[in-house]
């Protein structure tokens, strides 16, 4: 299902195919820069760069006996570079080409995502403004507290993708770190200096201190930061969610013609993309917790990180990509009904304005002890008697006698409320709405 939807740069991403190719470009630049200075021959480099190549079924029926996949892959390639491949890996252990090919990876994958990031925040943008003004109700506890507009929804959820951005695209330059410093770490064979000449020809930067592989505090951050997009789309698709449920309306993901809620009930439109988004972030988040028992390793490395990051990796960047390219359609498509926002406003007749009328109150002379009561006593009898709370206000000789009927009616405005809401957007997108 995931692979329907996914872009095909992240769909081929983490194919067997993709990951030896990486390898091999990790191993062929290594020969390059230490042919250039004179460690291997010229020829050899050559011969490593333009007749280097694999067949993965080869690679597969090696590791079968050898049981060690880039042993499997170096004996592979040298088939095909012939006797210059004694060559092939001077210098370097298995991890040195596995954490920097796998840098070579994130990095592909985290430009993706970052264009799917950006996307989300422009849709998002468009809509808020859309919306800027559009009086709904605003919930706490689930319950009417005081008006809102539905673009301050939408506004905020840009505001927190523009986080997101900032706090992906730091943990993927941490990620964008090669290492190619041997067996433990102390550059053996391969200098700091030469480290540092592949790593810049692969486009990245070099691990300042490592051991045998690049520590995962790195990875913990990169899968986290992911885990934090996932939960903000939790966060809108779970909002979107409540906003669809038939007592409230307010907003529903968008429904095709001949799409299908129920096998039993053909009435139902259910939020399906969303509960889709929900589920698949509890897994990201578990994720997360893999990647930071990943961080732990024994000495200067075992490989118990190894068979958990073939897994959290791949699922990780994938379900990312995917997420947002849902949770971009449903924002670009997301089905608004202001004339139900107002009707859920006008709900309770009046009692969300009950904050302003105490205020109002006390401006014109009131103590905010005796306010409070007077307003909370009219609240509670129009609550519970399914009354007009702004008619019991306007009937109240405590309250007639402060207030006139136009305060009165002035502290049920619901535009006085939202009053700030220009400049809120102003602050947070630089535009006047």
């Amino acid at each position: 299902m995931i692979d329907r939807y996914t872009r095909p740069a992240m769909r081929t991403l983490w194919s067997d195919e993709s990951k030896f190719r990486a390898w091999l470009e990790v191993e062929a630049t290594a020969s390059e820069v230490l042919a250039d200075a004179g460690i291997v021959p010229q020829e050899a480099a050559k011969a490593i760069r333009t007749r280097g190549d694999f067949d993965i079924a080869r690679i597969q029926a090696i590791e079968v006996e050898t049981r060690h996949d880039v042993i499997a892959f170096t004996t592979a390639v040298a088939e095909k570079v012939g006797p210059d491949a004694r060559w092939l890996h001077f210098g370097l252990t298995s991890t040195d080409v596995v954490d920097t090919a796998q840098a070579l990876l994130l990095k592909q994958a985290s430009a993706t995502i970052l264009e799917g990031l950006n996307a989300l925040a422009a849709v998002l943008e468009r809509r808020a403004v859309e919306f800027a003004l559009t009086p709904c109700i605003g919930r706490t506890h689930g319950v009417h507290a005081e008006p809102t507009t539905f673009g301050m929804k939408l506004l905020l959820w840009y505001s927190e993708c523009l986080r997101n951005i900032e706090r992906f695209t730091a943990a993927a330059e941490d990620m964008r770190v090669g290492k190619l410093s041997g067996a433990v770490g102390s550059y053996g064979t391969v200098t700091p200096s030469l480290e540092e000449e592949i790593c810049t020809r692969l486009g990245l930067q070099t691990a300042p201190v490592s051991t045998q592989v690049l520590q995962r505090d790195r990875h913990a951050a990169y899968v986290g930061a992911l885990s934090i997009v996932a939960s903000s789309l939790d966060r809108i698709a779970t909002e979107i969610r409540h906003l669809q449920r038939t007592e409230v309306r307010e907003a529903e993901e968008f429904f095709s013609e001949k799409q299908k809620g129920s096998s039993a009930m053909p009435h139902k439109r259910n939020p399906i993309t969303c509960e889709n988004i929900c589920g698949l972030a509890r897994v990201m988040r578990a994720n997360s917790q893999v990647a930071l028992e990943d961080v732990a390793l024994w000495h200067e490395r075992d490989i118990s990180h190894s068979s958990a990051e073939r897994v959290i990796l791949p699922d990780t960047t994938t379900l990312a990509d995917y997420m947002l390219s849902k949770a971009t359609n449903l924002i670009d498509k997301l089905m608004v009904y202001p004339e139900r926002m107002k009707k859920n406003l006008d709900l309770t007749g009046g009692l969300v304005f009950s904050g302003q009328l105490l205020l109002d109150l006390a401006e014109a002379g009131m103590s905010r002890e005796d306010a409070y009561k007077t307003v909370q006593t009219l609240a509670m009898k129009a609550w519970k008697e399914d009354l007009v709370f702004k008619d019991l206000v306007a009937a109240d000789p405590q309250i007639t006698a402060l207030l006139p009927p136009e305060r009165i009616t002035r502290a049920f405005d619901v535009q006085r409320r939202l009053g700030n809401v220009p400049a809120i957007f102003e602050r947070v997108l630089g535009v006047k709405v």
